[in-house]
């Protein structure tokens, strides 16, 4: 399996004027961890949920007090970014600016080795400079648990059967991509992530079972309403 096969598209993005504060409502109502930052198509970094953990609103930001004079002079660099990450109000003052990214055609053991390696929780997917996905440590977690101990590359019946199911799903108003992922393994399709209503997760059903190849839907999906019950 490659990048394409699991990532989650379109993407949420923001822009790097876009405020901390609209950036943690958008993470919250679409309950992701993170954002790109695109400036005129071109990805120039991310927010993620770890960016706005020390913040001056919430109390949690650095703080700059105690210590000797002279500790405190050999930390003024790191004060000073302390500074700026807890009080900016805009996505270019708290973004990662350098980005670890991969191609559509990814194998997933590279993706898995990338966010090891560099100790990170999803890596944007671009094609010829432009962000086409995104692949989360839980995509990949989502793939294993659809293969089993079967898993097995480069199936592309499977790939094709995704690729027109996706197609039709987009298609609808009630298919909301950016909380719904869906893979494909031996002709069975698993959905994941989150659903607003029994009815969606029938026509989700429904959609798959119209496609030429799949065998069985299995919808891991959970309701929206249970999460909200359990915060």
């Amino acid at each position: 399996m490659k990048a394409s096969d699991i990532m989650t598209s379109p993407v949420i993005t923001v822009n790097p004027q876009t405020r901390v504060r609209h950036i943690a409502a958008l993470l919250l109502r679409h309950k992701i961890s993170a954002v790109p930052v695109l400036e005129r198509g071109k990805l120039v970094g991310i927010v993620s949920e770890a960016d706005l953990l020390h913040r001056h609103e919430i109390g949690t930001e650095a703080s700059a007090s105690g210590g000797s004079w002279w500790l405190r002079l050999l930390s003024a660099d790191d004060s000073v970014s302390d500074y700026v990450r807890s009080h900016a109000t805009r996505a270019r003052d708290i973004m990662t600016a350098k980005v670890v990214c991969v191609e559509p055609a990814t194998p997933l053991a590279e993706v898995a080795m990338l966010l090891g390696k560099h100790g990170v929780r999803r890596v944007p997917v671009l094609e010829r400079g432009h962000l086409v996905g995104i692949v989360s440590r839980s995509n990949l977690v989502q793939a294993l648990a659809a293969q089993g101990r079967a898993m097995n590359a480069g199936n592309s019946s499977d790939g094709e059967i995704r690729e027109r199911l996706s197609k039709e799903l987009a298609r609808h108003a009630w298919w909301r991509s950016t909380t719904s992922n869906v893979l494909v393994t031996d002709g069975v399709v698993h959905y994941f992530g989150t659903v607003d209503s029994e009815a969606e997760r029938r026509a989700a059903r429904v959609a798959a079972e119209n496609v030429p190849g799949v065998r069985r839907v299995t919808d891991h999906r959970v309701p929206i309403a249970a999460l909200a019950w359990s915060v």
